[in-house]
C-alpha cells in the first residue's frame, strides 16, 4: 500500500496527540475513566490522611512529621501518573513503509525489513503494536488501563516511579488506619477524631482496604518492572518468549538505559530518561 509523504507527516503529528499537539494523549474511554479514577483514590487517601488522622493533632511532632512525607510521595505519586499518562511510549510514526521512505533510511534491496501490516510502519527491534494506542510502540512492555498508556522505551521510568510512589503513601496510609484505630480505642472516639464515630470508621476502614489492596498490587507491579529491567526483557518478550536478537546490556547498563546514571535524578518524575534512540529510531522521527 502506497502512502502520500504529506499525509504520513500530518498521520504523525496528529495521531494521539491532544492540546494542539503538545502532549501524547489516547483517547480510551476504559482507559482515561481508571485514570480519573486513580486520581480520585490519590484525593481519598489524602482527604482521609488529611482531616481524619492528622490535622486533629496537627501541633504534634508525629503529626507533623507524617504529614510531610504522605505529602512528598502523593505529589511525586501525581505527577509520575502525569507523566507516565501523556509521555510519548516510544510510538513508531504510522504509514512510513512506503518504498520512498526505505530507501531514505538506507536499507538495501533484499534486506530483510519486519513491517507491522495493522499500522503500515517498518518496526525497530523489540517494536511491538498496540491494539488500543493503534501504534508500534518501541521496547513496548504493556498497556496499562491505569495510565491510559502503553509502558514503553520512553516512560518506562515514569511508569516505575508512579508504582513506587503509590506502594510508598499505600504502606504509610495503612500505618497510619492501624495506629488510629489503636488511638480511638484507647481514647473516647468523639475525642480522636472531629468527624462522628460511624463516619470515622467507614472513612479509615475503606481506606485501609484501598491502601491494602493498591500496596500489594502497585508492589508486584513494581517487581516485575524492576526484574525486566534487570534481565533487559520486556513484559511481552517475556510471555511470548521471544529469541534475543537484540544484544543484551550488562545489568548495570539496563538500569542505566532507563534511569541514566545514578543520582538523586533517578527518584525525579520531572527529569527525562536517557536518549537511547539508535539509528535507525532517529531516521524513523527525522525523515
Amino acid at each position: 500500500m502506497v502512502y502520500d509523504y504529506v499525509a504520513f507527516h500530518r498521520e504523525k503529528g496528529i495521531h494521539n496527540k491532544c492540546c494542539g499537539g503538545k502532549f501524547w494523549c489516547i483517547k480510551d474511554i476504559c482507559g482515561i475513566i481508571c485514570a480519573v479514577l486513580t486520581w480520585l483514590l490519590i484525593i481519598y487517601a489524602e482527604f482521609v490522611v488529611m482531616a481524619v488522622i492528622l490535622i486533629p493533632s496537627i501541633n504534634t511532632l508525629y503529626s507533623g512529621l507524617n504529614m510531610a512525607v504522605f505529602q512528598s510521595l502523593a505529589f511525586l505519586a501525581f505527577a509520575s501518573h502525569l507523566r507516565t499518562m501523556f509521555t510519548d511510549p516510544g510510538a513508531v510514526p504510522k504509514g512510513n513503509a512506503t518504498k520512498k521512505m526505505i530507501q531514505q533510511m538506507g536499507f538495501q534491496e533484499g534486506q530483510v525489513i519486519f513491517k507491522c501490516p495493522k499500522c503500515c510502519s517498518i518496526k525497530p527491534d523489540r517494536a511491538h503494536h498496540c491494539s488500543v494506542c493503534q501504534r508500534c510502540i518501541r521496547k513496548m512492555d504493556h498497556h496499562c488501563p491505569w495510565v491510559n498508556n502503553c509502558v514503553g522505551e520512553n516512560n518506562q521510568k515514569y511508569f516505575v516511579l508512579f508504582t513506587f510512589y503509590i506502594a510508598g503513601i499505600s504502606l504509610q496510609s495503612l500505618l497510619l488506619c492501624i495506629q488510629q484505630f489503636t488511638t480511638c480505642v484507647r481514647q473516647e472516639w468523639r475525642e480522636c477524631s472531629t468527624f462522628s464515630p460511624p463516619a470515622t470508621v467507614v472513612l479509615l476502614l475503606f481506606l485501609a482496604f484501598e491502601a491494602l489492596l493498591f500496596a500489594i498490587f502497585t508492589a508486584v507491579m513494581l517487581g516485575s518492572q524492576l526484574q525486566a529491567i534487570w534481565n533487559d526483557e520486556t513484559g511481552i518478550e517475556q510471555l511470548k518468549k521471544e529469541e534475543a536478537r537484540w544484544v543484551r546490556n550488562s545489568r548495570w547498563k539496563s538500569i542505566q538505559a532507563v534511569f541514566g546514571r545514578f543520582s538523586i535524578a533517578w527518584f525525579s518524575p520531572f527529569t527525562s530518561p536517557p536518549n537511547t534512540k539508535k539509528k535507525l529510531d532517529a531516521y524513523l522521527y527525522t525523515v
